[in-house]
């Protein structure tokens, strides 16, 4: 098993690596000049050349690309164009609240599609199993951005209830706290149920499987309530494949943080990216895309230990 764990490790970081030199490509390619940009239509030719040559722009691709990559695995991605101060400084005041927003999103959106699986493992068969897995399959199809456009249009537009703005206070109070978070973790849940339905499946699957065992018949032979039967006896022994749907599942808050940021101006790391693109802040935006790429192969990664470690085969190797 070891040896499959570091095989997976070594893809991880191969993959990382590549992907760093398609972030840095692509952002390269983008129309425009970074010091123009940074400088404005005002400044002069030679002002414009000698901040080039500042940032390092008229060396060759390569070579900027070898200085970024070392920069940014020692922990400095260099300077923001826009702000002109360290990036690290302006990722460390962001990230944080992405990593709030994206924890709350995950606790309540987790046990929400798992009760869903096993509701519809213990009633297979029934109205409410293909209920349930119609409203699961039906949620795919609905754009996260028309979910907070609509939840934006009813409870801030129509019933004033919630603040169409969602502002990260530092030291809020729970009314503050429920009312900035209350939309953006809504309109991310119903994102990341809607996606799970992958994980509720799997959940029901899983479970399923489980509950045709022989040791849970004998369960039902003494006496065990169908409730106890399910969450006691046969969840444990299907933590492995509901974990690995779990991991993958939990890849669509990255692309759903990016809207839901934009749309409720939430402080987050998504929203910094987006206003680096706008910026045309390179440094910025390479050190954003990075960390949205890492916490993906992150949980890729986190999905295949857990299924090496759920599957006594894979674990023999």
């Amino acid at each position: 098993m070891a040896a499959l764990l570091a095989k997976r490790i070594g893809l991880a970081v191969l993959t990382l690596l590549l992907v760093s030199m398609v972030v840095f490509s692509i952002t390269a390619l983008l129309p425009g000049d970074a010091a123009q940009a940074a400088l404005g239509q005002s400044a002069t030719a030679e002002t414009i050349a000698a901040l080039r040559v500042q940032l390092g722009l008229d060396q060759p691709a390569y070579l900027r690309y070898l200085h970024w990559l070392f920069g940014l695995v020692s922990g400095d991605p260099g300077q923001s164009l826009s702000n002109n101060v360290p990036v690290s400084e302006l990722i460390a005041l962001r990230l944080p609240k992405s990593l709030l927003l994206a924890g709350v999103a995950a606790a309540v959106s987790v046990p929400i599609a798992l009760s869903i699986g096993i509701l519809s493992a213990m009633y297979r068969g029934s109205r409410l199993d293909r209920v349930l897995n119609l409203l699961t399959l039906s949620m795919v199809a609905v754009p996260e951005f028309l979910v907070a456009t609509v939840a934006v249009l009813i409870f801030a537009v129509q019933l004033h209830w919630l603040s169409a703005l969602s502002n990260a206070l530092d030291n809020p109070s729970i009314g503050q706290f429920l009312r900035a978070y209350a939309m953006p973790v809504m309109t991310l849940c119903f994102v990341i149920v809607a996606q799970m339905a992958r994980m509720t499946r799997m959940t029901r699957a899983a479970v399923i499987d489980q509950v045709s065992q022989p040791y849970v018949e004998m369960a039902i032979l003494k006496g065990v309530r169908p409730a106890r039967m399910v969450l006691v006896h046969a969840l444990p022994n299907a933590v492995g494949p509901i974990a690995n749907a779990v991991a993958l599942s939990l890849s669509y808050l990255l692309g759903g943080a990016i809207i839901v940021e934009t749309i409720f101006n939430y402080p987050g790391i998504a929203s910094l990216m987006v206003d680096a693109v706008t910026n045309r802040d390179m440094p910025l935006l390479q050190a954003c895309a990075m960390i949205f790429c890492c916490a993906y192969l992150a949980l890729v990664l986190l999905a295949d230990v857990c299924a090496i470690v759920s599957n006594p085969k894979l674990r023999a190797r």
